[in-house]
């Protein structure tokens, strides 16, 4: 594909094998702030833009190697992407909540004194951890099933479902400011840690917290990607087939 500067980050996140790999390196929103044209996400990371094409570019013309080390989900079965994301990162995400709020309780009763930014980190990430609860839930209860019944029903030529909500957009739209929501408490974090850089003097613990946020984080760029990215514009798409 011919790449342009001019195309959103979204589409060459969707279509560039390893392309998310390529915009975290860089910094580059590509999970909320997909929508944005590549040039404009680079001028608001202050990346030079040929750069990042660059990059891009190699990932592109890589070859079939490249292609296969990233699942096809653009492609596959609703059933299966919603599959892969609840058991790689709703799973991950129930997971690594109990162990952040400890690792926070265990670093900010020893270091918060010293650094009393951690203070500010741990109540932000109990605010993101319970709005991720409630996030999940949502999507696990109501949102997700609805998308399998309509991708069953198209399949079998039927008429989708009705649904409480009316279109799956209305539900869609409200996830997608979720995300925003937790995009903004995560880069909230990012800042209050120095992206994640203990100081000279930290402990284990201390190196083990601001690690697993990180990881937390990176996590949680792909996890939004491939709903806001993948799973809601083709559920959307679905839905108003005739």
């Amino acid at each position: 594909m011919e790449l342009d500067a001019t195309r959103t980050v979204r589409e060459l996140a969707t279509e560039i094998p390893n392309a998310t790999r390529i915009f975290e390196k860089f910094g580059i929103d590509y999970c909320c702030g997909g929508g944005k044209a590549l040039q404009d996400a680079c001028r608001q990371a202050k990346i030079p833009v040929d750069e990042v094409l660059r990059s891009l570019q190699g990932a592109n013309t890589a070859g079939t190697e490249a292609a296969l080390s990233d699942l096809d989900f653009k492609n596959t079965r609703l059933a299966d992407l919603i599959a892969h994301i609840l058991s790689t990162h709703h799973g991950y995400v129930k997971q690594e909540i109990p162990r952040l709020k400890q690792l926070f309780f265990k670093v900010v009763a020893v270091h918060c004194a010293a650094h009393p930014e951690l203070g500010a980190a741990q109540r932000t990430f109990v605010s993101l951890a319970d709005e991720l609860t409630a996030h999940m839930m949502k999507e696990e209860m109501v949102l997700f099933p609805y998308i399998e019944k309509l991708e069953q029903a198209r399949s079998a030529g039927q008429r989708a479902p009705l649904a409480p909500f009316g279109s799956v957009r209305n539900p869609v739209h409200m996830m997608e400011l979720e995300h925003e929501s937790a995009g903004k408490a995560l880069e909230e974090i990012r800042m209050l840690t120095s992206a994640y850089t203990p100081p000279e003097s930290a402990c284990f613990s201390y190196k083990t917290l601001y690690s697993a946020l990180k990881e937390f984080e990176t996590d949680m760029h792909k996890h939004v990607h491939l709903e806001n990215n993948i799973l809601f514009p083709r559920a959307a798409a679905l839905e108003v087939q005739s």
